[in-house]
């Protein structure tokens, strides 16, 4: 389990480099509000856009989670907590007026890029105090 990163993952290194080339910026491993212990993976805190780069088997990926073959049920219920918990943020957030990405490691990243630009296109805060 040491192996697995908590940030800096492949797929969120690609969606940062490409980002980052078409001249956003965004804050990395970030909390969206104060006092919530859940850090977003890119933070667009001016535009109130948070984006969360899932893991397929972390949580729980329709297309490919697969079963861990040791101690299922355990497993089973990890991700189901972590989808809740998902969930859960996905609503804090857009309570406080923040747009919500959720991109699957899987998704090609100029898709996820264009899902992102749209985002912030659509987005018309500007919170120099987020939180």
């Amino acid at each position: 389990m040491k192996s697995n990163r908590g940030r800096d993952t492949g797929p969120e290194l690609r969606l940062r480099r490409e980002l980052h080339r078409r001249g956003h910026r965004y804050f990395v491993d970030r909390a969206p509000l104060r006092g919530l212990r859940r850090r977003a993976d890119l933070l667009f805190p001016r535009k109130r856009v948070a984006v969360f780069v899932d893991g397929c088997f972390w949580h729980g990926c329709p297309e490919h989670h697969t079963v861990s073959k040791t101690n299922p049920e355990f497993w089973a219920e990890k991700v189901e907590a972590n989808r809740a918990r998902d969930r859960e943020t996905d609503q804090l957030l857009a309570e406080a007026g923040w747009t919500v990405l959720r991109i699957w490691e899987h998704e090609e990243v100029a898709d996820a890029v264009v899902r992102v630009e749209a985002a912030l296109a659509g987005a018309s805060h500007v919170n120099p105090a987020h939180g």
